[in-house]
């Protein structure tokens, strides 16, 4: 596979009767102020012949902290602006009541050209989201992912969006 390749997780539940989503707010220094279209799933990238939704699991609990189980429902694939292509599986599941934030931390340069390298987490916010406001957060290109899944779930008949 491609550099260009992730694979990643899209856990949801049922909450009031509508649908709810879980999405991962990207952390370091670029992200701290921005909310539309900045959220993604819990994702990373995968290497050449490596088992994408294996990676999608690791991943899932490296950015939060807690492993995935689930039946896993395949949601394809989409293409991101930037041209990375993002393999995905949405599984039922809940995040407990202490749930603790603890995600894995990568190191750059910051500021720029100072020659400081600083740690940041690859994930500083997780929340669960329903559907409207899940699509005005999430990366564009992983919308589709969400209808995927609302299709797969059948929820537009029994108006559980």
């Amino acid at each position: 596979m491609p550099s260009k390749t992730s694979a990643g997780l899209l856990m949801f539940r049922m909450r009031d009767s509508r649908l709810e989503v879980l999405l991962v707010h990207p952390g370091g220094p670029y992200f701290p102020n921005k909310e539309s279209a900045a959220w993604t799933i819990p994702k990373g990238e995968v290497a050449e012949d490596e088992d994408l939704l294996g990676r999608a699991k690791i991943e899932f609990e490296e950015e939060l902290g807690v492993a995935a189980s689930g039946d896993w429902m395949g949601l394809g694939s989409v293409k991101q602006k930037g041209g990375k292509t993002v393999h995905a599986w949405a599984f039922a599941g809940d995040l407990q009541d202490d749930f603790k934030l603890v995600s894995n931390t990568f190191e750059m340069e910051w500021p720029p050209r100072s020659g400081k390298v600083q740690r940041f987490p690859e994930v500083d916010r997780a929340s669960f989201f329903p559907v409207e406001e899940a699509r005005r957060k999430i990366n564009v290109a992983q919308t589709v992912l969400i209808d995927r899944l609302i299709e797969q779930l059948d929820l537009r008949k029994s108006g559980g969006v």
